[in-house]
């Protein structure tokens, strides 16, 4: 059993795992109108992953953690290395590793691609096809109350 996490703000609880945000704004690894869910290894590299992305003012937001339980049988591709562009790490996102990605949804080979993490690159972040029918093997924890050490802010 492999654990993975997600987390997110409080109030977009309900749609965690729908894949919409990403479809609606893109992300790393997928074009804007593909639904992925991004999920972390360790609670840490997710926390990271999401701080990296909030204002200053978001140090109010209430956010809450899932535990992803995902079965052994479980497929999981992994994104060859060799195969990443030279600019993957870049900001903007580079439309290179959305195509990656959204070529690898549309495949449907399996329901998560484990792919390095920009802020820790020796670390992985997953990428989930909520349409996969491998879906519905998940354990997910009901939500787990979240927050930042207020040094984090400074």
């Amino acid at each position: 059993m492999r654990i993975l996490w997600r987390l997110i703000k409080k109030a977009l609880k309900a749609e965690a795992f729908s894949g919409e945000g990403a479809r609606l704004a893109g992300g790393r690894w997928n074009l804007a109108g593909t639904h992925v869910v991004y999920l972390s290894e360790s609670l840490s590299l997710a926390a990271l992953e999401l701080f990296v992305h909030l204002p200053v003012a978001a140090r109010r937001i209430e956010l809450v953690a899932f535990e992803v339980r995902v079965p052994d049988a479980v497929k999981i591709d992994e994104l060859d290395e060799a195969r990443l562009p030279k600019v993957w790490r870049e900001e903007p996102v580079p439309e290179e590793t959305q195509k990656l990605g959204s070529a690898w949804v549309k495949s449907g080979a399996a329901l998560l691609l484990r792919v390095p993490s920009v802020i820790v690159p020796c670390d992985h972040n997953f990428v989930m096809n909520p349409a996969h029918p491998d879906y519905k093997t998940l354990k997910i924890s009901s939500p787990l109350p979240f927050s930042f050490d207020p040094r984090m802010w400074k």
